[in-house]
């Protein structure tokens, strides 16, 4: 017989794997893989033990009882069980010795067919039984004691007996033809008895049915192996009497190609919820992300940027869900029959501090409103307008430059020009270079006035040298920057300025809609008692009117009032107009677009829409180390810490001064890390970089872009801007002792001393004090002292004057102590009342 496999054998007989090396192992055969070949001898020792004789099994039931609730008891029921074959089968070689040993005078001569008979299976037979053959001895007639052979009656395979009838016939009458008969003398007048010819032709067709010995595994052989194998339950046990196999058709099913599926994802989308529109298994998800590396759970959510790598590795195709379109059908408005017409410019006034951009602003203010106006333009609204005889002017004044810069971060282009102002008598400043950049970044044309030009130091080249230095480069020397030299003080060239500033806006061709629907941008928003939210907006586009419907970020409300810079009252404000209005639902945040709305309910239910948005943002999005909370982010003792950070600046020299000056901060404790540097723009693979490694971004002369800006609010990066080395330091200095572990300091803050000590059945000893240093407090752990020495240490369980229960007992009091789980107070001992306090760790 040819080796064959488990796993062939398995498929072969359609049995599970793990049910074969059960079977096999109760059988004998050692087996632990489907790759494990089977020997021909092990093949015959597993047909033996399913034809064996006896077969004793154990069977093994488990179940259930059910008690009360969610109880339950395991029931196990054992049942030996012994099976036994009928008629056992003779074996072949003990019938070929009887047959040799017989004495050839012993046979009739005549019989010729049943000497031939006795050959032919004594030639044929291999393979001996393990079972011992029953023999009956036989008289002949002359009285002669001959070992006749056996009667056995062997149970046959119906199904082989039928497939081989013909072809056993046509091998007979072949096999007797081919040999010559040998003459065998037997005892004259004796006959061959017919009764053991007949059971010689059982025995023959028994033996050709099994055969002379298996040369290779056929089907039909395995297929009766198959039949006996399912008649074995799963301990080892025959179910019943051996049946004929039933033969198993082969079917043939149509391949299906896989289909492919539109996947539509939304932001936030769950686990499960993507399994579901697949039409696969939470698990299967789940796998695909253990193998991108990202551990969840089916009720997690995932951004939209990770379910669409998950719809491609699974096959599919996907679609984004746009989750913006109802407010971008409400939002937008047809400008398509209006027209437009010239607008003022929205002039930004930006430079370094005490450079007399607030005298500047002073000046105009007063050179510019109409005498008489009570209050007039020192309302403190952020933002006025400026006529003059060439045209209006709209100046933005918020400190900070808060809006201009979330209004930058946002891409709204809600400034037109910016005046620089620069002394004369100082020179370009670090917040000059910033507000440089600012303007450079957001793409704004910059108009410099040189204050402070009546002073006697004053040295207007010098500044002209420093900005051009900086790509600030004046008409006079071939660049495109206006400069004007002004004095705050005197007036001197404040109309040149005011000039300049409306002849870059004619060069600009700046124009808005009139008509339709306001659209604007929040310049500030606070909270007046009396009023509720107030929040000044610029109208860009259309007329704001009393009475509409706005929606701001994530606020709403309804126009119940309208101001302008002076304080007037106005309906309607057009394009240019800074405007302060009333009437909404909540402060707004400066930079926050404002539309016009003409369904108040659709305004509440995007405002709604707009704030769920930025919950699930926070909820999801992952917190990256921030500067400003590193206090918080105490280290474990013994472990060293790491500060790492992100440094980018303007040029090599200060990056590689700065990088050494950070490096040698490092400490036993804190170490420094900087794990990125390089110059130019912060971008956004520098903030996706502080998102993975938990970085703060570090930006030199040198600020973030749009892009970058974004990515930072959204992944909640902390940028930090430094234009002095020395601050830079500073801060790092600051982050790194937020980092080392506080030390534990105890403070005493009172001594009583123990009087008199009083027994109570109920409440123990009570010692009666006098309070000698400091107070007495109820809360803090205190230590018990006998002749100066800690005898205990623990909390007061009570702490009373006279009958009432005090929180504190001050210095020259009395007052009675109950000390907690210690009832051994003496008159003498002192209790010191202490306070742990955590003191910060310095460099």
């Amino acid at each position: 017989m040819a080796e064959i496999t488990v796993g062939q054998l398995a498929q072969q007989t359609n049995k599970e794997v793990s049910t074969l090396l059960k079977q096999l192992k109760s059988f004998g055969i050692e087996k632990s893989s489907e790759k494990d070949t089977l020997t021909p001898e092990e093949m015959k020792t597993l047909l033996d033990k399913i034809n064996s004789a006896k077969n004793t099994v154990t069977r093994k039931k488990v179940t259930f009882l059910k008690l009360d609730g969610k109880h339950k008891i395991n029931v196990s029921v054992k049942k030996k069980r012994r099976v036994a074959k009928k008629v056992e089968e003779q074996s072949p070689a003990k019938v070929e010795e009887s047959i040799v040993e017989r004495p050839q005078a012993a046979v009739d001569v005549k019989d010729n067919k049943a000497v031939e008979s006795v050959e032919r299976d004594s030639v044929n037979l291999v393979q001996p039984q393990q079972e011992k053959p029953v023999t009956k001895p036989v008289v002949k007639g002359n009285g002669f004691k001959i070992t006749a052979m056996p009667e056995v009656k062997i149970k046959e395979n119906n199904s082989q007996d039928e497939e081989k009838s013909s072809e056993d016939k046509s091998t007979e009458s072949k096999n007797n033809k081919k040999k010559s008969p040998k003459k065998v003398f037997t005892e004259s007048g004796n006959n061959t008895n017919t009764k053991y010819k007949r059971e010689e032709e059982k025995k023959s067709k028994a033996k050709k049915a099994s055969g002379k010995g298996f040369k290779k595994a056929n089907p039909r052989q395995l297929s009766q192996l198959a039949g006996d194998l399912e008649s074995f339950d799963e301990f080892g046990s025959k179910k019943g009497k051996l049946k004929a196999p039933k033969v198993k058709k082969q079917e043939f099913t149509m391949p299906v190609e896989s289909a492919i599926k539109t996947i539509e994802i939304r932001e936030g989308i769950t686990v499960s919820d993507l399994a579901n529109r697949m039409a696969v298994k939470g698990a299967e998800i789940v796998k695909v992300l253990f193998n991108m590396g990202v551990m969840a759970t089916i009720n997690q959510s995932l951004d939209q940027d990770t379910a669409v790598l998950i719809v491609e590795e699974m096959g599919h195709k996907y679609t984004l869900h746009n989750e913006n379109a109802l407010e971008e059908a409400v939002t937008t408005v047809d400008r398509s029959l209006h027209k437009k017409i010239s607008r003022a410019p929205v002039v930004t006034i930006m430079g370094h501090v005490d450079h007399g951009k607030t005298s500047l602003l002073d000046y105009i203010r007063k050179a510019r409103v109409v005498a008489g106006e009570a209050g007039g333009i020192t309302q403190h609204i952020g933002a006025y307008s400026v006529k003059t005889s060439k045209g209006a002017i709209t100046f933005l004044d918020t400190p900070g430059h808060e809006a201009f810069t979330s209004m930058r971060a946002r891409g709204a282009k809600s400034t037109d020009i910016v005046i620089l102002v620069v002394a004369a008598d100082d020179g370009v400043m670090p917040q000059t270079e910033e507000a440089i950049q600012h303007a450079k970044a957001a793409g704004v044309p910059i108009v410099v006035a040189v204050n402070k030009i009546d002073k006697p130091d004053a040295d207007p080249d010098k500044v002209v040298g420093e900005l051009a230095q900086r790509n600030v480069i004046p008409e006079s020397w071939g660049g495109d920057v206006m400069f004007a030299n002004v004095s705050a003080k005197t007036g001197e060239g404040v109309a040149e300025l005011l000039d300049a500033v409306l002849l870059q806006s004619e060069v600009l061709e700046l124009e808005a809609f009139a008509e339709g629907l306001a659209e604007g941008v929040v310049i500030e928003s606070r909270l007046e008692k009396g009023r509720g939210p107030v929040a000044t907006v610029l109208v860009q586009n259309g007329s704001l009117k009393q009475g509409d419907n706005i929606l701001c970020g994530t606020e709403y409300g309804r126009v119940r009032a309208m101001h302008d810079d002076l304080g007037k009252q106005i309906k309607v404000a057009g394009p240019a107009t800074p405007v302060e209005i009333l009437g909404l639902s909540g402060v707004l945040a400066a930079g926050d677009d404002m539309v016009v709305i003409e369904n108040e309910k659709k305004a509440k239910e995007l405002a709604a829409q707009r704030s769920q948005r930025q919950k699930e943002a926070k909820i999801a999005q992952e917190q990256s180390l921030k500067l400003s909370n590193m206090f918080s982010n105490m280290g474990k003792e013994g472990e060293q810490q790491t500060l790492k950070i992100i440094l980018k600046g303007d040029v090599q020299g200060s990056v590689e001064a700065i990088r050494e000056s950070l490096l040698k901060l490092s400490t036993d404790e804190v170490k420094v890390d900087i794990i990125a540097s390089g110059i130019g723009a912060i971008t956004s693979s520098d903030v996706t970089l502080a998102v993975a490694s938990t970085a703060v971004i570090i930006g030199f002369n040198v600020r973030a872009d749009s892009a970058a800006k974004k990515l930072a609010e959204v992944d909640g990066v902390e940028l930090r801007y430094y234009n002095i080395i020395y601050d830079l330091i500073d801060d790092v200095k600051k982050a790194m002792t937020g980092l080392l572990s506080p030390d534990m300091k105890e403070q005493i803050i009172g001594i009583a001393e123990v009087r008199e000590v009083y027994r109570s059945s109920k409440f123990g000893s009570i010692a009666g004090c006098m309070v000698v240093e400091g107070a007495v407090k109820r809360t803090n752990p205190i230590r018990v002292l006998r002749d100066n020495v800690v005898i205990y240490e623990g909390t007061l369980e009570s702490l009373k004057r006279f009958k009432d229960d005090a929180s504190e007992v001050k210095k020259g009091m009395e007052c009675g102590i109950g000390v907690k789980n210690y009832n051994d107070v003496r008159e003498g001992d002192q209790i010191e009342v202490f306070e742990v306090i955590e003191v910060a760790k310095e460099l």
